[in-house]
């Protein structure tokens, strides 16, 4: 999108912005500001929109100085939704059991692609409302720093830095000052430490606004006393309850543990500190001058351009569908917009409509060639269109490959920070079984971006097994599984993956075992006390109980009509004939490092793959084929079925 020059003074941007609204009515007025790193578009006030950026700018500088390592959780941009008024801000607010939660005035969206932050700069006005702005912008920067935190610890460390303040002619900043709407709070309830430590994010206590005023200042009480008594002493304390939470102990294991004391006791010194009201305020000095207001690039946007804005932010709250209606009304006044091409080409993808994202997210790239997202989205969907059945591969097409490399690439240009690109470029090395080693530093660069994300770990001890590195690949599988208790698909798979290196590397060390102990030679006479020389161990896989099984190469799977497929098994001078309804009916299991049941699909399969296929015969004397297939496992050659 074409975008107006830099403006070089406060002056003369309010200048021309004020000439600019003079030219529709207010109400109808959107603006984009565009900051260092934030883009915000509104309809409020245009002084308000840039006051809101600059203010961001010295908040994120001024938290940066305190966290470096915060940057490097920030790999996907933000833009900042600017609403005048409670009555624009309604249809936008986030849901809570179906239905608006009208008392919200700001919210934080993270996204893998685009992070929104949304603001009623009207709403909150008469107290601060950038202390509401730099509350969501603090979960941003803090969501990687302390991994599987608890919801009290978030809402009390964002409360803690939304009092952030430029003091001394913008010197010091200050942190920690008394919020008085908390402090009234509390001298009016408090709630049991316990209850407080175990609220949720879909528990009553954080939604409904009766009792969520209770449970923000008492997570704000609970985190100011930690992060200021004994001199800051129990602030590592507190990074060590959040590890234990996350490794999975018991609440009170966890507090025992991290503290060195219990819930009650800790909830009387809470409640004496609360009573005291002796909040401290924090004072820093500020690294540098904390100036950015002539940084700004400001321009008006069309109506099509307000409503492809607005259908992104629905779109990743998950209303997809609300989404969609502004994109059409968007696309019906401007065909080519590029934002809202891209935004329909992503939610296209997450319908597995490949055709038309694909034809989408061309057309937003041909307009507009820097919008990365674009770029990402367009590679994710042809490599959608690629997988077959049950979201199974063995090779990308050589251009389709290129494309989905060219895309991605430019991707990276544009965004260095942006994980997902440098997952998917691996993924297609890993795949194609080419550039193994570039596609390690690449799963390395995507998991420094983003450590939370096992999926990039999975992938990375993939690539280990592919470059028979097998001591790293189980490094790290057992890593992963330490670090993610859940009970996800990727988890399920990391097991699986585990297992299998486990048990290769357990019969290679037999097989190795038995060769060091070689036979001895004939004019050789062993002692007769000797321990006997070990027979040489061969790999052996389980044999099915279901059906008979043929050994052989699997040369092809022919997709038929509708979801039947045929698999094609060349075994001594004979060419077998496997049905199955559907790919997904028939069991894959690989024997072979570098070999994961993701990477088969529909078509030739080159080079052929040694299997050992299970089958249930055909009772009829000239079928068309030799059986129904029940299990393909992919074999090496030192591989036999147990007798």
């Amino acid at each position: 999108m074409k975008r107006l020059p830099l403006l070089s003074a406060p002056t003369l941007l309010l200048l021309t912005l004020a000439c600019v609204a003079s030219a529709a009515p207010a109400k109808d007025t959107w603006l984009s500001v565009r900051t260092k790193n934030f883009l915000l578009v509104g309809n409020a006030d245009a002084d308000k929109i840039s006051q809101v950026g600059v203010r961001l700018e010295q908040f994120r500088a001024g938290l940066l100085q305190l966290f470096p390592q915060a940057a490097l959780s920030v790999s996907a941009p933000t833009t900042v939704v600017v609403f005048k008024d409670d009555a624009a801000y309604q249809p936008f607010k986030p849901l809570y059991q179906g239905k608006p939660q009208t008392h919200v005035a700001g919210y934080f969206q993270a996204g893998e692609d685009v992070n929104y932050i949304t603001v009623n700069i009207e709403r909150r006005e008469a107290e601060n409302p950038f202390g509401l702005i730099f509350h969501e912008y603090t979960h941003l920067l803090m969501r990687h720093l302390m991994r599987g935190a608890p919801v009290w610890f978030n809402e009390g460390v964002a409360e803690y830095y939304s009092t952030f303040a430029l003091t001394d002619g913008d010197k010091r900043i200050a942190l920690g000052r008394p919020l008085a709407n908390h402090v009234r709070r509390l001298r009016q309830q408090f709630m049991p430490l316990a209850d407080l430590l175990r609220v949720t994010h879909d528990a009553p206590a954080y939604n409904e606004r009766e009792q969520s005023d209770l449970f923000y200042a008492e997570s704000w009480a609970l985190v100011h006393y930690l992060w200021q008594d004994d001199k800051g002493a129990r602030a590592s304390q507190l990074a060590r309850f959040s590890e234990l939470c996350a490794a999975g102990r018991t609440l009170e294991d966890s507090f025992r543990q991290a503290f060195g004391l219990d819930l009650a006791t800790m909830e009387l010194a809470l409640r004496r500190y609360v009573q005291h009201n002796s909040y401290r305020v924090q004072y820093l000095a500020a690294a540098r001058p904390l100036a950015f207001d002539a940084a700004l690039e400001t321009r008006l946007l069309t109506e099509a351009e307000a409503q492809a804005y607005l259908a992104d932010l629905l779109f990743h709250t998950n209303r997809a569908a609300e989404a969609e209606a502004r994109l059409q009304h968007a696309l019906a006044l401007a065909p080519d917009l590029p934002i809202a091409q891209a935004t329909l080409g992503i939610i296209r993808v997450r319908q597995q409509r490949y055709g038309e994202a694909v034809a989408a997210l061309q057309q937003a790239v041909a307009a507009d060639p820097r919008n990365y997202l674009a770029h990402y989205y367009l590679a994710e969907a042809l490599h959608r269109q690629t997988l077959g059945p049950g979201n199974i591969i063995v090779r990308y097409p050589p251009q389709l490959a290129a494309r989905m490399r060219t895309e991605l690439q430019q991707t990276i240009e544009l965004n260095p920070l942006y994980a997902d690109a440098y997952h998917l470029l691996a993924l297609l090395d890993l795949v194609n079984e080419v550039e193994l080693p570039a596609a390690t530093e690449l799963l390395l660069r995507a998991r420094q971006l983003n450590p939370d994300e096992p999926l990039y770990g999975l992938t990375l001890a993939k690539v280990y097994i592919r470059r028979e590195q097998f001591a790293a690949a189980r490094d790290l599988l057992e890593q992963l599984m330490r670090s993610d208790s859940g009970d996800s698909p990727v988890r399920a798979e990391t097991r699986v993956t585990l297992k299998l290196v486990n048990s290769y590397v357990e019969q290679v060390a037999k097989l190795k075992l038995g060769e060091a102990a070689p036979l001895p030679r004939d004019d050789e006479r062993a002692p007769p006390d000797a321990t006997p020389p070990l027979e040489p161990v061969k790999l052996m896989i389980k044999r099915r109980a279901e059906g008979e099984y043929v050994r052989g190469l699997l040369t092809q799977i022919e997709c038929t009509g509708g979801a039947s497929v045929v698999f094609y098994v060349q075994a001594a001078a004979r060419l077998y004939k496997f049905h199955a309804d559907a790919l997904n009916r028939v069991r894959l299991v690989a024997y072979v490092p570098g070999r994961t049941n993701t990477f088969v699909s529909c078509g030739p399969i080159k080079p052929d793959m040694l299997v050992i296929f299970t089958y249930r015969p055909s009772r009829q004397p000239r079928a068309l084929y030799d059986g129904e297939a029940i299990a393909a496992d992919l074999i090496s050659q030192d591989m036999e079925v147990e007798p």
